[in-house]
């Protein structure tokens, strides 16, 4: 591949509104260059070094330092032969600053982690180090430490004397569409729970930091973290879709690119317990599927009964939070209906960002990473201790799956269903009481994801 259609790879994915969108494009498209080298030879490194120092010469002539960021989405089996190219061709030492960004998978289980955590560690420092995971990015997730801290009234109610259970859910409404391969080697707990609706529980479920410094919020999610135990087999459910009850959308085995007889899940509702003063005895159920009947991640969480006397048979209280589509907040709640009576409904408080800030552009979520690890903020990156006590809470889980016991069950369920049928009944033994009244409709969240 030459610049020429390093370029044209590049366009094929930009999203042109108006002029000035396409002017903006190809200011962009100008400042873009390619050098191409192999992983493992110094050669490519060097001609990168010579590139990038033709780029830097205006900015040193003004006095200004290197300062570099290198990012690599690339396969987890050569990040340490690259990273130590890189610090050895592509180092700017005392000339100036250099920070790599780390796409995942961080490694496949608490082992390969560590090891891979063992052949950066020697050559970068933390410090440099930014293990990006883009659902710390969105806009919903870095709300949610002003919600809960910038007001008493969610402060004060933040725990096991008020809060039921918890939901975290990623609903995809589309399965594999040919990368049946690759997913059927990870599944959608490596893929999505135990990275990034793990990252938005523990923002959830964190106690108040001492300030907003990057180490100060890590510090507190890393103590959280580790008083979270392994997940028990019992406390799952586990989901593979099926073809559409019209036959018109296929199998998840019906992919060419997955293995025929293929067990690899597709859905799962995992219930992770608390071990603390604050959540003990408060069910946190993730949730994640592909094949589902719409597309949306939010955080749903439900408060406990009110005291039964003067109500009967009340709604609870549940507060959602949509990560996406078109972010927004709603608190259910229960008010008078107006005219002469007393009777109680159920209505909303609405926080919709499309209404409420709809001058407002919202960053993209690695547009506003990237800029954080430009700035040196590591706030919104994970840590290696984080990695390593996450990986300890999924890994004896992952392990008993792949190992194929006959005890791990593998329920089907249709394309463009709501998953596998057992999961109403699994909520509920966890606390979680769904309002068959009828008297409420949450909005509609349209959109992709």
């Amino acid at each position: 591949m030459d610049e020429e259609e390093y370029k044209k790879r590049l366009s094929s994915n930009f999203k042109l509104f108006d002029d000035n969108s396409k002017k903006q494009a190809k200011e962009f498209l100008e400042l873009c260059t390619y050098v191409h080298g192999k992983y493992d030879e110094d050669a490519g490194f060097q001609d990168l070094e010579k590139h990038v120092r033709e780029l830097e010469k205006p900015s040193l002539d003004k006095g200004l330092k290197r300062d570099r960021l290198y990012y690599l989405a690339l396969p987890p089996s050569v990040f340490g032969t690259v990273t130590a190219h890189l610090k050895k061709n592509n180092y700017p030492g005392d000339e100036g600053h250099a920070k790599v960004i780390i796409e995942k998978p961080f490694g496949h289980d608490l082992e390969s982690s560590r090891v891979l955590q063992k052949a950066i560690a020697p050559v970068w420092t933390e410090d440099e180090v930014y293990r990006i995971d883009h659902y710390l990015g969105k806009e919903m997730v870095k709300n949610i430490l002003a919600l809960r801290f910038a007001n008493q009234f969610f402060n004060a109610s933040w725990n096991r004397q008020n809060i039921a259970c918890v939901q975290i859910s990623f609903k995809e409404p589309f399965g594999t569409e040919g990368r049946g391969g690759y997913f059927d080697e990870i599944g959608i707990i490596r893929d999505v729970m135990q990275n990034h609706l793990l990252q938005v529980l523990s923002l959830i479920a964190m106690e108040r930091p001492v300030s907003f410094a990057p180490e100060d919020i890590r510090d507190e999610k890393v103590k959280v973290l580790k008083a979270i135990p392994p997940i028990e087999l019992s406390q799952t459910i586990l989901g593979q879709y099926d073809r559409s009850e019209d036959g018109a959308k296929p199998a998840y085995t019906d992919d060419e690119t997955v293995p025929k007889g293929s067990k690899a899940v597709t859905f799962a509702a995992l219930q992770l317990s608390i071990n603390n003063d604050r959540w003990e005895g408060v069910p946190f159920i993730l949730k994640a599927g592909k094949a589902l009947d719409e597309a949306k991640v939010e955080i749903r969480i439900q408060f406990k009964d009110v005291a039964q006397g003067i109500f009967q048979n009340i709604a609870r209280n549940e507060l959602v939070l949509r990560i996406q589509p078109k972010e927004a907040i709603y608190l259910k709640m229960n008010a008078k209906y107006p005219g002469l009576g007393t009777r109680t409904v159920v209505t909303d408080l609405d926080l919709s960002y499309h209404r409420r800030y709809s001058d407002l552009k919202i960053p993209e979520a690695y547009e506003a990473l990237i800029l954080d690890a430009l700035k040196g903020d590591h706030s919104n990156f994970v840590r290696d201790d984080e990695l390593d006590v996450s990986w300890k809470i999924f890994t004896p889980l992952l392990h008993k799956i792949d190992s194929k016991d006959e005890d791990v069950k593998v329920e089907k369920y249709a394309y463009g269903s709501r998953g596998p049928a057992s999961v109403n009944q699994f909520l509920a033994d966890r606390g979680y009481v769904r309002d068959n009244t009828k008297s409420y409709q949450w909005p509609v969240t349209k959109g992709n994801l």
